[in-house]
C-alpha cells in the first residue's frame, strides 16, 4: 500500500513537471495572429462554416423570434 508521504511526493513531482511545461510554453509567443489562416484549406472546417452559415441562415430574425 503507497503511504501519504509517497503520494504527497508524487504529486509533487507531477505538479513540478507541469510548471515546468507551463514555463517553456508560456516563453512561446501565444498571439492569435499565428493562428490566422491554420484552417484554411482544411475541407472539414469549411464543412463547418458551411453547416454554421446555413443554420444561422435558417433562423428567424430576431424581431420574428417568440417573446420578441
Amino acid at each position: 500500500m503507497i503511504t501519504m508521504e509517497e503520494r504527497v511526493k508524487s504529486l509533487e513531482q507531477e505538479v513540478a513537471g507541469m510548471k515546468a511545461i507551463l514555463h517553456r510554453s508560456s516563453s512561446v509567443k501565444n498571439d492569435w495572429e499565428s493562428s490566422v489562416g491554420a484552417f484554411e484549406s482544411d475541407p472539414l472546417f469549411k464543412e463547418a462554416l458551411r453547416l454554421g452559415r446555413e443554420y444561422r441562415e435558417s433562423q428567424p430574425p430576431p424581431d420574428d423570434r417568440e417573446g420578441a
